[in-house]
């Protein structure tokens, strides 16, 4: 998996704020496995209809409420979430763009849709965390969506996530934790 710049629109997004090296590389480190995910989902499930443009903003600006919480840059936490979530709106950014800073900490939530799902697999995945439920509820919703067998996307989507385990190490170096 290679590092995926971030957008201009988000590079000129973080410039905005004295937007720390190590979440700018975070958001970047997610941003590159949402795009990944997304372009191995569109070789083995091509009938797969995302909001690509969405996932990857998301993907980029989840943490982005750290510029604010700069404490949650190095331990667990989520007054993040909730600030982000005004930083995007006060910026003009609708609640439809700004939600993912609320929905990547709370994927166990009933009304996420499948982008919102993929930009949370994304913020775990990347270091190699993975998490059975969400999975699990990944590969029902994109069974649902393409009217396809479970264990198919199941086996699909496991070969996706098996290839991003193996550089985790070397992201998470690059990250700097």
């Amino acid at each position: 998996m290679k590092i995926v710049e971030l957008s201009e629109e988000v590079k000129k997004l973080l410039a905005q704020f004295d937007t720390p090296q190590r979440l700018i590389k975070h958001l970047t480190i997610v941003n590159s496995t949402a795009f990944f995910i997304i372009e191995e989902l569109k070789k083995v499930l091509p009938n797969l209809v995302l909001n690509e443009k969405e996932i990857l903003f998301g993907a980029s600006t989840h943490d982005i409420g750290k510029v604010i919480v700069t404490d949650e840059l190095y331990k667990k936490g989520n007054k993040h979430e909730s600030e982000g979530f005004r930083i995007l709106t006060d910026l003009g950014y609708n609640k439809k763009e700004s939600r993912f800073t609320i929905t990547h900490g709370d994927w166990k939530s009933p009304d996420l849709n499948i982008e919102d799902l993929l930009v949370c697999l994304s913020d775990k995945i990347w270091k190699g965390k993975r998490i059975d439920e969400l999975e699990e509820r990944i590969t029902t919703e994109i069974s649902k969506l393409i009217k396809a067998d479970f264990w198919d996307v199941s086996m699909k989507l496991e070969s996706i996530l098996e290839k991003i385990i193996l550089g985790s190490d070397d992201r998470i170096a690059w990250q700097g934790l």
